[in-house]
């Protein structure tokens, strides 16, 4: 899948898009096809470390979006393969920002 990575801080000009493999539904956990994903000034200062807020380099920005359930992970009862979320927030990892095909 493709997403957008970021490898060192600064403006847009540090953002790539990349190919980077698709994610897993852990347990408790969903994968959701992106369709929208929120441009939000947090996502600015954390890419700038303008606020002392940096995750660890290289990483998937974007912190909310809204898709489409495509993997759920064991004990996940409330959502289905197919239903329409939105997430504000994702389980982590390096691939996990919603600036991305798919997100955990």
């Amino acid at each position: 899948m493709k997403a957008i990575r970021v490898r060192e801080t600064g403006g847009p000009e540090v953002m790539r898009l990349e190919e980077v493999p698709e994610p897993a539904a852990g347990p408790g956990q969903v994968v959701v096809r992106i369709r929208a994903a929120g441009v939000n000034p947090v996502d600015t200062y954390i890419r700038a470390a303008a606020q002392g807020r940096q995750p660890a380099l290289p990483y998937t920005p974007g912190s909310d979006g809204a898709g489409v359930v495509s993997a759920v992970g064991t004990g996940v009862d409330q959502v289905a393969i197919g239903d329409r979320v939105y997430l504000s927030g994702t389980a982590g990892g390096p691939y996990a920002g919603t600036y991305a095909e798919m997100g955990v």
